[in-house]
Parts: structure tokens; sequence; C-alpha cells
């Protein structure tokens, strides 16, 4: 809606998943220049508009959460969504109790890659980074995971190509939500209270 709002060529779904990752504040200066506060105002009203009747959680993810939070893992959230939201789409998914925080863009001073939304949910959520594991998606997530100090854990069904994290690769790579759980178990030491 706001690429046809200033008559730019739209992107297709594979476009969409391979160019948004940064959060609006860091991206769009770069994608509409000296436009990017009117966008701002076009994407969160398209936004708001459909947001929640298109909320899709991935296959598995409210079991994952659920045997997680059984197995003690402490759980936060760190996105480049706009904080706001994220809360409420957590409340809606009636998830928001599994997280000890729920930290997006402009909750903190600087956004995903920067390390400090990690370092404001530590203070809440994580009792030291290198326990800390960064589950994610993108290559953004990972950039933070390092920049930060935590583990990068990869989370999609496609692995990983060879040049595509180069600097800040991941620590392993699984493909869905039932693969994170599997590899918590595996943990030779419990994990109550990390």
């Amino acid at each position: 809606m706001t690429f046809r709002h200033f008559g730019m060529p739209e992107w297709s779904m594979d476009e969409t998943r391979r160019n948004v990752a940064r959060s609006l504040r860091d991206s769009f200066p770069v994608l509409f220049g000296k436009s990017w506060e009117e966008a701002r105002e076009v994407f969160y009203r398209s936004f708001e508009s459909v947001h929640l009747s298109h909320l899709q959680p991935l296959p598995g993810a409210a079991d994952m959460l659920g045997e997680l939070s059984d197995l003690g893992v402490r759980l936060a959230v760190v996105s480049n969504k706009v904080g706001s939201y994220l809360r409420v789409e957590a409340e809606r998914l009636g998830w928001d109790s599994r997280f000890s925080a729920l930290i997006g863009a402009t909750d903190a001073v600087a956004d995903k890659p920067d390390p400090a939304p990690v370092i404001m949910v530590m203070g809440e959520a994580i009792a030291t980074v290198d326990t800390a594991w960064f589950v994610g998606d993108s290559a953004v997530d990972m950039q933070c995971a390092v920049n930060s100090g935590c583990r990068p854990i990869l989370l999609r069904p496609e692995p990983p190509s060879a040049s595509e994290f180069s600097g800040y690769a991941p620590h392993c790579h699984i493909s869905c939500c039932a693969d994170l759980t599997a590899l918590v178990r595996e943990l030779p030491v419990p994990i109550s209270g990390n």
C-alpha cells in the first residue's frame, strides 16, 4: 500500500522477505528519501488496517513456546516490528504471558542489528549473555546475536547459503519450531533460570 501510494513498483512476497529485516526508522529513509516520514504515516495507517486479520503463527510455534516454558527456559522477543504492535499481536495470540520481555523497534535507543534492544531485554530476562541464545530467521537477527554476544541460532526452513552470513554465521540452523524444542531438550545441563 505504501509503494502504491508513492507510485513505486510493488514487491512480491519473495522480494519482501529478502528486503525487509531492518526497522522502519532505519530502512524508510533509504527507501523513500525525503518523503520517509510521509511513507511512515501511510505504512502505519495501512498496517493497522490489516495486521491482526493477517496474523499467522509459524506451524508448531504455540507448542514450542509451551514446551520451552515448561522446561524453564526464559523467553523474550527482540523484534524490528514496532513494540506496541508486537505486544498487541502477542496478546492476541495468547502468548504475552510466555515472555518476560517483548521489545520492538523504537523501544530501545537503536534497533536490530544494534545490541541495544538485547541489552534492554537482558536486564529483564536473561541472566548472562553467554548463556543466551538469539533465535531468528534473518541476517539482521544473526548480526544482532553476534553484536550482543549471544549464540546465533537460525530458525527457518531453508538452510543458509555459503556467503549469506559473512562475519556472523549462525551457530546452527534448525528448520522448524519442533527442532528448536528438540535442540533445547538435548542440552546436557538444566536450563532453568538462564
